[in-house]
């Protein structure tokens, strides 16, 4: 079924730091929670220009790589600024992953960090294999950083909401450690992220289209 597949997925917005990979690690595998499915409800208008609720699922484009890499669900996304509210029947999600919003547009996604010590080899592969057309290797490459893997920039601004668990934020210059229900902003600066902890971290984020930093 389409809302319970796995798409490929090469991994967004993922600062990742270097971790040893081990028998610690494999013998967590099976110990490792699966992904939470984000139920989706969305509203819209009947013909007679009433409020009504037009979808209530879980949210069916869920990407993910490997079981070590993130997992990302595409809540929603619009288009143009201002957004168009009069189309209900088509799914916005319903297109190939890519990590920017459309020129004008915004993206509402969830992100699911696990522990950096399985994701550093999910983190490997992907840039070892390219891009895949949704713009996330290409990102990585052009802001690796020797400070950690992973440091990336894009022509957005960021509503970043920390659902569970914790992570660091990372700059070029400093680091923040955000526990659930904090928040972060981030204006096209070039970042990463790395749970250092031992259980997964859960996101949100909101990315709107900006122009770049000059």
């Amino acid at each position: 079924m389409r809302g319970t597949s796995r798409r490929t997925f090469m991994a967004a917005a993922v600062g990742l730091t270097s971790g040893a990979i081990g028998g610690e690690a494999g013998a967590a595998a099976e110990d490792r929670p699966r992904p939470t499915q984000v139920r989706r409800v969305v509203t819209g208008h009947n013909v007679q220009g009433r409020s009504i609720f037009i979808r209530d699922t879980a949210a069916p484009h869920v990407y993910q790589r490997t079981a070590e890499g993130v997992t990302v669900t595409e809540v929603w996304e619009t288009r143009s600024t201002p957004a168009d509210n009069s189309v209900d029947s088509e799914d916005p999600t319903d297109r190939p992953m890519r990590l920017q919003p459309p020129k004008g547009g915004s993206i509402f996604r969830t992100i699911r960090f696990m522990p950096e010590k399985l994701q550093h080899t999910a983190l490997k592969k992907q840039l070892s294999e390219g891009d895949d057309g949704s713009g996330i290797v290409t990102a990585l490459k052009k802001g690796a950083s020797s400070r950690a893997p992973g440091f990336h920039t894009t022509n957005t601004i960021d509503y970043v909401i920390v659902l569970s668990g914790e992570i660091y934020a990372l700059m070029d210059e400093g680091e923040v450690l955000l526990k659930s229900g904090d928040v972060l902003v981030q204006r096209g600066t070039s970042h990463a992220w790395s749970n250092r902890s031992r259980k997964p971290a859960d996101l949100a984020f909101v990315l709107i289209d900006a122009n770049p930093v000059s």
